[in-house]
């Protein structure tokens, strides 16, 4: 997802307010760099008290959607696709990731008409073995994919 949308509507939000004029310089007809920053630095809320800042929260926005861990044993994700059933989701593995793919058509719902789609790519460890993947979907939506490591010889000849 690209931030220039937010960071530009960010922007176009702070001049659409009555007195924008008065945060410039006397007779400035022009916008400073300084001017810029101040108006993107500014914290501004939308009505109803909501911040108008997204991209402040994107970093960590999704922390409980998906989950990665490698260890000396396995590699192991976690992938929370509940609005997805078994059928729309497509596991492969590309150039050394593993890409997961969900889709569903447009269906309606109480709101009117929704679709969905997400791909995820994981880098896969050069140790893993990849003809060793193995998937299970919980009851509750969570995908779980998992791979042992490649037992090395170079342990077992010390």
């Amino acid at each position: 997802m690209s931030l220039l949308p937010h960071l530009i509507n960010a922007l176009v939000d702070d001049y659409d307010r009555r007195h924008w004029l008065s945060d410039l310089n006397d007779h400035q007809l022009y916008l400073t760099p300084a001017d810029i920053l101040q108006i993107t630095q500014r914290p501004t809320t939308r009505s109803g008290g909501q911040m108008r800042r997204p991209w402040r929260n994107l970093a960590g926005g999704d922390s409980n959607v998906s989950t990665f861990s490698s260890n000396k044993n396995e590699f192991k994700v976690n992938l929370d696709v509940q609005q997805f059933k078994p059928d729309e989701l497509k596991l492969k593995v590309v150039d050394g990731f593993l890409v997961v793919d969900g889709k569903h058509e447009e269906r309606s719902d109480e709101h009117g008409f929704i679709s969905r789609q997400f791909t995820r790519r994981y880098k896969i460890p050069e140790d893993v073995d990849q003809e060793k993947l193995n998937s299970h979907l919980s009851s509750d939506g969570v995908l779980s994919i998992s791979a042992p490591k490649i037992v090395s010889k170079q342990l077992f000849l010390k």
